[in-house]
């Protein structure tokens, strides 16, 4: 079974300053407020560096990956 990587974020953590989507806007779009929306929460196989660096990037540690089934 082959696992996928997919991102959440935690909505109570965050607090709008959008690193998140500087560094990853192929799956991450900022709502009108500046909070991130998610426009996939897999993560594809060539987005996973990238993926990994807008986690340890986020100041409030809002955004998280997880490895699911696929």
């Amino acid at each position: 079974m082959t696992r996928n990587r997919t991102l959440r974020i935690d909505r109570i953590a965050c607090t709008g300053q959008g690193l998140c989507a500087e560094l990853l806007p192929e799956l991450i779009d900022l709502d009108e407020w500046g909070y991130p929306v998610l426009k996939d929460r897999v993560v594809p196989d060539r987005l996973r560096k990238h993926a990994r660096r807008a986690v340890a990037a986020c100041p409030r540690l809002a955004l998280h990956t997880d490895d699911g089934p696929a």
